[in-house]
């Protein structure tokens, strides 16, 4: 064998040479000729380049999974556990796994971290420890706007109305929904989704589950839709996410303290609450509250107000640190400002898509009574001019210890209501 056998580049110029010898010397066969001739120089390139690839250890054309995850990460000195991200047996949904990595990092991409904090330190997956925000209150109060304001931080994802699936009841204590709705609550958390399977069945007849959260649903089509009730790939795609937002509007407020004594949640928690009248009104014109006992009775809604003031009385005693309360009233007074300081006390940022949520959703009244873009000093108001006397008394009566409680000052008159202004103030 000859000694120059074994080399990749002489063994093409070797070939190059000797096919080139056979073309045509005829020069009147000119045209021939050169195009033999290109055919030659292609053959050679392309001979070249397949014994470059076979004999060297390069992978031409060849991108892995790790290489995206490297791109993720590339900033952060931790040291990651691979043993934990082996790529041996595939996943369907890998692909979004990891595409999703890639996002959550160019959103985090010169993010304000605080104390010597990194986006590694806050990622479940690599198993840091999120920032989790938690709102309760009821039924339109409020709080959508406020999830979506908490939606619009970078890289936060959403359980949005994890309880949906309890239709319309009131979780209260004593009652044998109350310990499953904590646990439930507490899996989502922990982005633990194994045992939840009510509430994604619920979800695959009702969009509305998940649409909310938009980091997630933006995967939730064609072929990838199923990927969304399954409960491998929901725990994986929850813990891509330094920041967990959550919003109930079915659990009672004193319910709430096994979340806040959890030192490994570590969870903050908004207590929404808003005038009876004004809820009431916005109810009226839902298709699922009329004929629900807890959904359409003031008394009911009123007494679970009552009680949910004692329980913040309580636990803002004992966690002033881990719960606040604010009047959806108030809120409304100057959103900018109260919105940077719940964002403070949640420990997210007042980040520049924030703000530009807040400005386009504040100034005019669009789309339907879902919709979080509302003129916003005057939306907690429209019940003056929507209920009329007799209904206003009606509630007043049956919500008298709720209204003096937080703060809310009774119409005693048809002409009061019309420019009834009823803040007042309260104390816990």
């Amino acid at each position: 064998m000859s000694r120059n056998s074994g080399n990749p580049m002489i063994q093409a110029e070797s070939l190059k040479q000797q096919n080139c010898e056979t073309m045509p010397s005829n020069k009147k066969s000119g045209s021939s000729y050169h195009s033999a001739l290109q055919i030659c120089v292609v053959f050679t390139f392309v001979f070249v380049i397949f014994l470059t690839a076979k004999y060297s250890s390069v992978a031409i054309f060849d991108v892995k999974p790790e290489m995206i995850r490297h791109l993720a990460y590339h900033d952060s000195e931790v040291q990651v556990d691979k043993s934990r991200h082996t790529f041996h047996s595939r996943k369907p949904f890998d692909y979004i796994i990891e595409n999703q990595r890639v996002r959550i990092s160019s959103e985090m991409d010169q993010f304000p971290f605080e104390n010597n904090q990194e986006l590694m330190d806050l990622i479940p997956d690599q198993g840091g420890q999120p920032i989790r925000a938690m709102i309760a209150t009821t039924w339109r109060s409020g709080s959508t706007f406020l999830g979506d304001i908490l939606l619009s931080h970078p890289a936060t994802f959403y359980h949005y109305e994890p309880l949906i699936n309890y239709k319309i009841h009131q979780v209260r204590d004593g009652t044998p929904l109350a310990p499953k709705a904590i646990k439930a609550l507490e899996n989502l958390f922990k982005c633990d989704y194994s045992d939840l399977g009510s509430y994604l069945t619920y979800a695959q007849a009702h969009a509305e589950t998940l649409s909310h959260n938009e980091r997630l649903w933006s995967h939730c089509y064609g072929s990838s839709r199923n990927h969304c009730y399954n409960p491998e790939f929901l725990s994986q795609f929850c813990s891509l996410f330094p920041f967990q937002s959550l919003k109930t509007v079915r659990l009672r407020l004193n319910l709430t303290r096994q979340i806040i004594e959890d030192t490994n949640l570590n969870v903050q928690v908004l207590y929404l609450v808003r005038d009876p009248r004004g809820t009431l009104q916005s109810r009226k014109h839902r298709v699922w509250c009329p004929g629900q006992p807890d959904c359409d009775q003031p008394e009911n809604l009123c007494s679970d107000l009552v009680k949910d003031y004692y329980a913040a009385q309580e636990l803002m005693k004992q966690h002033p640190k881990r719960i606040r309360v604010i009047r959806y009233e108030d809120f409304c007074l100057d959103i900018k400002t109260n919105a940077a300081s719940l964002l403070e006390f949640f420990s997210f940022k007042m980040h520049m898509r924030v703000a530009k949520f807040i400005n386009s959703h504040t100034h005019e009244n669009i789309g339907g009574v879902s919709s979080t873009f509302r003129d916003s000093k005057n939306a907690p108001y429209h019940w003056r001019n929507e209920l009329s006397f007799a209904e206003v008394q009606n509630i007043q009566e049956k919500c008298s210890e709720a209204l003096k409680l937080w703060g809310y000052k009774k119409a005693d008159t048809s002409d009061e209501l019309e420019n009834l202004q009823p803040l007042l103030e309260y104390h816990l």
